[in-house]
């Protein structure tokens, strides 16, 4: 899952950013307003963390301009300010949940899971395919009874395939969701992963992982 979070306090962020991609999230970060106006609009995230109290311009200012895009991704406003009307305003303007700092990171992390739970999105923590089960609240694959280890990336890989089963995935899309904005889009880093999973997965990675020439990739149990 790729994660935009939005917190101008520099020690708050690097441990937010931390915690989560140790959870196996892909984080990409700005501590200003414009900036991200400007990632939200550009690329594609499964849910946006948002500091409501930031430099050039407040959280309630950005939402807005998140969803006068037409942009429907669920953003967790994290604010020092706990007054009711406050909640309010940031609910009308369209945020999805409202959290008073200071906050603990589990908390942050349930309540992302929970936003990422909605239908639109996963409606389970396990998925099987075939001989294959991916568990995404303990982040364990197995093939059968049998435990398979992936680095988290080869993980967050697998996991974004698996959620759109049954529907080819661009390269571009595979970019958007697995990886963050400092990696080279030409470079042959998903290849590579792609790789890496069928040699680990082995022969059950030859009935379900299937290359659509030209298009992309697709997790499905037949072909």
């Amino acid at each position: 899952m790729r994660i935009l979070v939005v917190e101008d306090n520099d020690m708050i962020r690097t441990t937010l950013v931390k915690y989560l991609e140790d959870e196996f999230f892909v984080v990409d970060t700005t501590g200003t307003g414009e900036k991200a106006s400007f990632l939200a609009r550009t690329n594609e995230y499964d849910a946006i963390v948002l500091d409501n109290m930031l430099p050039d311009k407040d959280g309630s200012v950005v939402c807005k301009e998140i969803r006068s895009f037409g942009n429907m991704v669920p953003i967790l406003i994290l604010s020092a300010l706990s007054n009711t009307n406050e909640k309010i305003k940031l609910l009308e303007l369209g945020a999805d949940d409202y959290l008073t700092k200071p906050f603990l990171l589990k908390e942050v992390k349930a309540r992302i899971n929970a936003l990422l739970r909605r239908p639109r999105v996963i409606a389970s923590d396990v998925r099987t395919v075939g001989r294959l089960t991916i568990d995404n609240s303990t982040h364990k694959v197995l093939i059968g009874s049998k435990d398979v280890y992936l680095t988290r990336k080869e993980f967050t890989l697998l996991q974004y395939l698996v959620r759109n089963m049954e529907t080819v995935v661009s390269r571009g899309m595979i970019m958007e969701h697995v990886w963050n904005t400092e990696v080279d889009p030409f470079s042959n880093t998903i290849e590579a992963h792609i790789f890496n999973l069928r040699k680990k997965l082995g022969s059950v990675a030859k009935v379900i992982i299937h290359t659509i020439p030209g298009r992309g990739y697709r997790i499905a149990e037949q072909v």
